[in-house]
């Protein structure tokens, strides 16, 4: 009996917020509530790779063989779980030093390096969250979340004709160095944020941006699938499963609340619990927003709803709300995403025009909208400013344009980019994994 009594009082504490967590026998601090909020956001934002995996199978195509097998959806299944592994690994072992160098710059405010992680130690809040710090270990493990989500992004662009060897080697240097440069630059406390304050708190551009124009260089220097354009025009290639499509949006509808809201990085005060609820309701009203916008669009257009297009409508609204998150009101939000949802169906004219072949729409999605989302800002957000949004957006496509465009040509002149022809037209499934019955 006295044990349940204590257990009820430490979920009572847990409820009642800080002030009555101390006040209890089995008091639980801000230190702990903090540490478990970020892992268990960190958690959410893992589970996207369930989401990213699902829609990059959904929109591949598929062949018409007896038992209806996708010609490339195990390829991309194997390359999602294998990236996972990869940029985890390569961030922990040297992005996250890179990312947070803790003052240990090599070149002030653009590059640093804080040697081995410490995961035994305390990650403090900030300026805005002194004394509400949380555990070293659950810093790592949900920033490394994110720097996962940035190769995901790429896969999906460039699939059905990647080499997934070369895919993975670049996913490596891609995580282990490119992102958490750049990142450093804002939220390591380089000159993105000190010099021209920048604004991103959950990453528009920092992670979105970033994946979308290492995806567009990826596109470009790996070429299109056979049959993607003819004579000029672009010519649909059919995809697997749509449901399954679906399935992978709302995996990630829901993985970006704690994409969103663990980027608060605190739980510990009732200031902060209404923060955060009002996180949740701002992403969810984007996605909402995107989601219309992007079915009006299409039934203008077509006088059907696209759902694909409805999908990703999804994803540029979440997209495009992720950098400011917190201070637009809920109709603010809607509208936000309301226009990622529009600025989604121009950029893939865009893309058409060009002729850059992308399978699962990422540039569209991540790097457009991850453009109007970082501008955004400086509407919602008094401490932004227009000049300092967009100039620092600037730097961060130039940077990644050109690093990941060097080594995009390294592989692409060693290795080699593409799978050959005849695997290309067989399906890469057939000619590469073996396929248990």
């Amino acid at each position: 009996m006295k044990k349940n009594l204590i257990g009820i009082a430490t979920l009572a504490a847990l409820y009642a917020g800080p002030a009555a967590a101390q006040q209890a026998s089995v008091g639980v601090s801000s230190f702990v509530v903090n540490t478990l909020f970020i892992v268990f956001c960190g958690v959410l934002v893992m589970w996207m790779t369930a989401g990213f995996a699902m829609i990059e199978a959904g929109f591949v195509r598929q062949k018409n063989v007896v038992n209806q097998c996708a010609k490339n959806v195990v390829n991309q299944c194997a390359k999602n779980i294998g990236l996972f592994a990869i940029a985890s690994t390569a961030f922990v072992l040297s992005g996250y030093g890179l990312m947070f160098p803790n003052g240990n710059w090599i070149m002030p405010g653009i590059v640093g390096f804080n040697g081995a992680i410490e995961v035994t130690g305390v990650v403090d809040g900030g300026s805005d969250f002194i004394g509400r710090g949380h555990a070293g270990a659950g810093d790592i493990f949900f920033q490394s979340m994110f720097c996962v989500a940035v190769a995901s992004i790429v896969s999906g662009t460039i699939a059905e004709r990647v080499k997934i060897s070369s895919f993975f080697i670049f996913t490596a240097v891609l995580t282990a160095v490119i992102y958490p440069i750049q990142a450093s630059w804002t939220w390591g406390g380089g000159f993105l944020a000190s010099d021209l304050g920048f604004k991103d708190l959950a990453g528009s551009s920092v992670v979105h941006v970033v994946g979308g124009v290492a995806a567009l260089t990826g596109a470009l220097f790996v070429g299109t699938r056979k049959g993607r354009f003819v004579d000029g025009k672009k010519v649909a290639l059919g995809n697997y499963s749509l449901p399954l499509a679906t399935v992978g949006a709302l995996i990630l509808w829901m993985g970006w609340y704690g994409f969103n809201a663990g980027s608060y990085l605190s739980f510990s005060t009732d200031a902060d619990a209404a923060n955060v609820s009002r996180i949740f309701l701002n992403t969810n009203m984007a996605a909402a927003g995107g989601v219309i916008a992007a079915a009006f669009v299409s039934y203008l257009q077509e006088y059907r709803f696209d759902l694909a297009f409805m999908v990703n409508g999804a994803l540029a609204g979440l997209v495009a709300i992720t950098a400011e998150p917190l201070f637009p009101t809920p109709f603010a939000a809607f509208a936000i995403g309301l226009v990622g949802g529009l600025i989604l169906y121009w950029a893939n004219q865009v893309l058409d025009y060009f002729k850059i072949d992308d399978v699962v729409g990422a540039i569209p999605v991540h790097l457009f909208c991850g453009v109007w989302g970082t501008i955004a800002v400086a509407i919602t957000n008094p401490d932004a400013t227009v000049p300092g949004q967009l100039s620092s957006v600037l730097i961060i496509i130039a940077y990644v344009g050109v690093t990941t465009s060097v080594v995009w040509l390294l592989l692409k002149e060693t290795m080699g980019l593409r799978v050959t022809s005849d695997t290309e037209e067989a399906g890469i499934d057939e000619s590469t994994f073996v396929l248990s019955n």
